[in-house]
């Protein structure tokens, strides 16, 4: 059984056409069959478990005594699945380390293909098992650790499910109302902001205007056939064209591409990438793509970045799964997951206890580059909503720091799924009115926030947040369950906070009818003026 929306007005929606990959084109405009469910990939569906443990210690590699299991155990960690193949990411313990190791590595076996000096870490091609064990036998303490380079990329394509209908509403062009507004000018949103985007680089389109978008090489060049992906990530972001409008349009926007010709990326090209656009000055680092294994570089590169006022937005990952990808899964990053136009959380994006948000993810109308638009969907479309809004709230709130603006998005946000954070929603749907507003000490706002289906205790819990800046007292919530009135008054709620309420589901009506159809209206305190009344009723259908 499922519980999903129904739209309380008569809203034509556009549908999106269903497609092998993640985004189709927005040209024609014609009907088209949605996903009736949020079905898709299991969430045991061959994810691989995420793990921190990546690199085995260098004193653990370099304590063994014998060379040629020595070179067997590096070939296996350099070998192994999901990372790039003979390839090895080695962090060092002092400088003078460092140092002499890369005056050393011709004759170690392998090939230095990058480095971070401020990391003291280098990224080798191992050309000699044999040789590379010898260099390392013995010197433990050179190393704070020694890894494999595990593979990164955008988060899978969401599935594709060929039904007629669907309880998901796509965004298209409407992403401002998406996150709150009726109407807004955002047009100098961002203004003096610099949003890095880690992706497959950005092509040039009228939405970034001039001279908008910088570039920035680690190793990857700056554009290849894979690019529409980063320039739709950096439109959703800062597109100020009005047929791929983004968050903040204003911003600048800084494109290093991380990604090879494949698509794929890596453990230290992204590390790399972040400490670069952290010294380029980027307050918002925006990574739209991820893996299931880290080291603890990464975490390194994402401090370093944080001590130099960044934040570090990234998306959840697209596999339906009880986890996160990394770098989202870091508690130091602003990890985001997808909902649909209405704020219901769609079916492919991870859930997990390190969520911090979720932000519109599917059908949004931006740019591929050249002038083309598309339909664009998933996680990696849901972290740079976020990464312009946190770039907005810098522009119009110059005092704020860069992770104050994310925090201000996290106490401002729709509660999602059942009161108060939770694996699905983290603090819950961006809301940037709310956010924006936040100041408005006369700010009145309750709402039906939240649905909740509980097959194990038969109830749907409805969630009543208060939006606005004073205690809300004297509220009550009316319920209909296929007609029939219920009534709960409620206790008195915080700004910002959450209660719910549990409507007990007859199984027997559910079974004879196939559904039942929830209605619920906040009823504000006498003489109450609701400034956002519009959220005051919501209706749900529970479907066997």
């Amino acid at each position: 059984m499922r519980i999903r929306p129904i739209l309380l007005s008569a809203i034509a929606v556009l549908g999106l056409l269903v497609g092998a990959w993640w985004w189709q084109r927005a040209s024609d405009g014609r009907e088209a069959r949605l996903p009736r469910s949020l079905g898709g990939v299991r969430a045991d569906a061959g994810v691989p478990v995420a793990s921190r443990a990546g690199p085995d210690s260098g004193a653990d590699l370099a304590a063994e005594a014998d060379q040629a299991r020595l070179a067997a155990r590096l070939a296996q960690l350099f070998r192994r699945s999901g990372v790039r193949p003979d390839e090895g990411v080695l962090t060092f313990a002092t400088e003078a380390a460092y140092r002499e190791f890369l005056a050393r590595a011709g004759d170690a076996g392998v090939a230095v293909l990058a480095r971070i000096e401020g990391l003291r870490a280098v990224r080798v091609r191992v050309d000699d098992y044999d040789a590379f064990a010898g260099a390392l036998r013995g010197r433990g303490g050179d190393f704070e650790a020694i890894g494999a380079n595990p593979v990164m990329q955008p988060p899978a394509p969401p599935p594709a499910e060929e039904r007629s209908s669907s309880g998901q509403t796509p965004v298209l062009g409407g992403l401002l109302s998406a996150l709150g507004f009726e109407a807004a000018d955002n047009s100098a949103w961002g203004q003096g902001v610099l949003i890095a985007i880690l992706d497959s680089g950005v092509l040039g389109d009228a939405t970034f205007g001039d001279n908008r978008v910088k570039t920035l090489d680690v190793g990857q060049g700056f554009t290849g056939a894979d690019s529409a992906h980063g320039t739709a990530v950096a439109a959703i972001a800062a597109g100020g064209d009005a047929s791929a409008r983004g968050v903040a349009p204003a911003a600048d926007i800084l494109s290093i591409r991380v990604t090879d010709t494949n698509g794929q990326s890596d453990l230290f090209t992204v590390a790399q990438a972040i400490m670069a656009a952290a010294e380029a000055g980027a307050e918002v680092i925006n990574v739209s793509l991820g893996g299931y294994a880290t080291a603890r570089l990464l975490e390194q590169a994402i401090d370093q970045a944080q001590a130099a006022g960044a934040v570090v937005v990234a998306s959840a990952g697209n596999d339906q799964a009880g986890q996160l990808a990394w770098p989202a899964a870091y508690p130091q990053v602003i990890s985001v997951g997808a909902t649909d136009a209405a704020g219901w959380q769609m079916a492919f994006s991870n859930s997990g206890e390190q969520l911090r948000l979720t932000a519109p993810g599917y059908a949004i109308t931006t740019a591929a580059g050249g002038g083309d638009r598309i339909y664009f969907s998933g996680t990696s479309a849901s972290a740079p909503v976020v990464s312009g809004a946190i770039a907005a709230l810098l522009s119009t709130n110059p005092s704020l720091t860069a992770a104050e603006a994310a925090q201000v998005l996290q106490t401002h946000a729709n509660d999602g799924g059942t009161a108060g954070p939770d694996a699905s929603y983290g603090s819950g749907v961006v809301n940037l009115v709310w956010a924006m507003d936040r100041d408005n000490a006369s700010r009145v706002d309750g709402a039906v926030s939240a649905w909740v289906f509980d097959a194990k205790a038969g109830t749907v819990e409805v969630v009543v947040q208060n939006r606005g800046a004073q205690p809300l007292s004297g509220a009550s919530l009316a319920v209909t369950v296929d007609g029939a009135p219920l009534l709960y008054p409620l206790l008195p709620l915080e700004p910002g906070a959450s209660t719910s309420v549990k409507v007990p589901v007859v199984s027997e009506r559910l079974e004879v009818n196939g559904k039942i159809v929830f209605r619920a209206e906040l009823a504000m305190p006498a003489g109450t003026l609701d400034q956002a009344p519009k959220n005051n009723r919501a209706a749900a259908e529970l479907a066997k």
